[in-house]
């Protein structure tokens, strides 16, 4: 007879009638490592994974291509390992004082050096007044704050000459959009696209995402006759954008609110990925064009070397890949202050000052004021997004860097906005 569990049930006075759990390792499913299997039941699961089926749907569409955004191969990182949060504190706790202390200080010129001022761009277009004014469905969810967020990236669309308000621009009203299609990358709920459809009158919406949501837009989507939407369940990385059929032929923009660390990165790649010199033409011809871009960025302490965009200029600057993995990390300090004051200023002095012989990193880090932890976290922010812009620029786009909110809305208010 199995031994029975000894956890007491005190509402049913009795013991917890489950078998306990034997001493099996979990292992990651290697169908979708989101969730983890007992050793055991490893062969069965892999029958039978409710993910299996999507897998094997993916692997035989045109757009699915394994890899194709993460930039491996290009530069030798095939076998660069995926560094978590916990294996960057580590690597960093584990280094000298001295060596911590002349980081920062590189951290700190480099930033000086390159890293220009970051404008305020906060813009509420008048074309989203139904939902600033809450006119819109009541089973809509409304939170204030993404609502704000949302508002002000279609805003620097707008004011970049991406969307044109049509209900309430009566010169707007007779030109044609430009933009016959709009893709929402890391679309979640979809409730950006949501607004930028009841807002714009945009026709073809393309929604993006790995995960599976509840409670998502599309079926408020689906009610308007006029609009042609389309829901992707796919990881960015594998997405050929120039293969989606709905997209043939089309002039799409490229939306995205927060897009956690390297998902930025792969999403810059899936849309300004250029055809090779060797694709035939027949197959350019039809392809979807990119007429605009907006991207906030956040997370960025999830990033990692291997998927970066613009690893060049990191490693021009004289950055290590371990030291970049230290700057990613150092980016999760521009968030654990208090969001409800003000955005700590670049100037304020990092005055960090080595403990004694017996003390080690851990200690310099403690004794940091939180103002100085989150005005390293931002500089390190900056600089990995002056990366990315850079890199944009190189390949023939006009973008810039903006705090598409305020601080007190949220802290990471930074939005990449361009276009060809």
């Amino acid at each position: 007879m199995a031994a029975q569990c000894k956890f007491w049930l005190p509402k049913k006075r009795r013991f917890c009638a489950n078998t306990p759990l034997s001493d099996s390792m979990y292992f990651p499913c290697p169908i979708d490592p989101s969730h983890c299997v007992l050793e055991g039941n490893l062969k069965c699961h892999l029958k039978r994974c409710p993910l299996l089926k999507q897998s094997q749907f993916l692997s035989c569409q045109p757009f699915y291509q394994k890899g194709i955004n993460t930039g491996e191969g290009k530069e030798g990182d095939e076998f660069e390992v995926i560094f978590t949060s916990e294996m960057k504190r580590n690597m960093i706790y584990a280094i000298s004082v001295p060596k911590f202390l002349q980081l920062i200080a590189k951290i700190k010129a480099f930033h000086a050096s390159v890293c220009d001022h970051i404008p305020e761009s906060y813009i509420i277009p008048d074309a989203c007044g139904v939902w600033i004014n809450r006119e819109v469905d009541r089973k809509v969810p409304y939170r204030e704050k993404h609502v704000l967020q949302q508002a002000s990236i279609l805003g620097n669309l707008e004011v970049l000459g991406v969307l044109k308000d049509h209900y309430n621009d009566a010169s707007a009203c007779e030109q044609e959009c430009d933009v016959s299609a709009v893709v929402e990358f890391g679309a979640g709920s979809g409730y950006l696209a949501q607004m930028l459809a009841d807002c714009y009158g945009i026709k073809k919406v393309l929604l993006v995402e790995r995960r599976s949501y509840k409670l998502k837009a599309d079926r408020s989507l689906r009610q308007k006759t006029n609009l042609q939407l389309e829901r992707l369940r796919i990881d960015i990385e594998d997405l050929d954008i120039k293969a989606v059929d709905s997209l043939q032929g089309t002039i799409y923009a490229a939306i995205g609110k927060h897009l956690c660390g390297p998902a930025t990165d792969v999403t810059l790649r899936c849309c300004l990925y250029q055809p090779s010199r060797d694709t035939p033409a027949s197959q350019t011809g039809a392809i979807c064009r990119l007429t605009g871009l907006a991207v906030a960025t956040c997370c960025h302490h999830l990033c990692q070397w291997r998927t970066y965009i613009n690893k060049t200029f990191i490693s021009e600057m004289g950055f290590t890949r371990e030291e970049f993995h230290a700057i990613s990390w150092f980016t999760s300090w521009a968030v654990d202050s208090d969001h409800g004051g003000s955005e700590p200023c670049l100037d304020d002095s990092l005055t960090l000052h080595e403990p004694s012989e017996e003390g080690g990193v851990g200690d310099v880090v403690r004794n940091m004021q939180c103002v100085e932890r989150a005005v390293l976290g931002n500089m390190c922010k900056d600089i990995i997004d002056t990366g990315r812009v850079l890199w944009m620029k190189e390949q023939g786009f006009k973008c810039e860097l903006v705090k598409y909110v305020p601080y007190n809305v949220s802290p990471e208010n930074r939005l990449l906005v361009g276009r060809p």
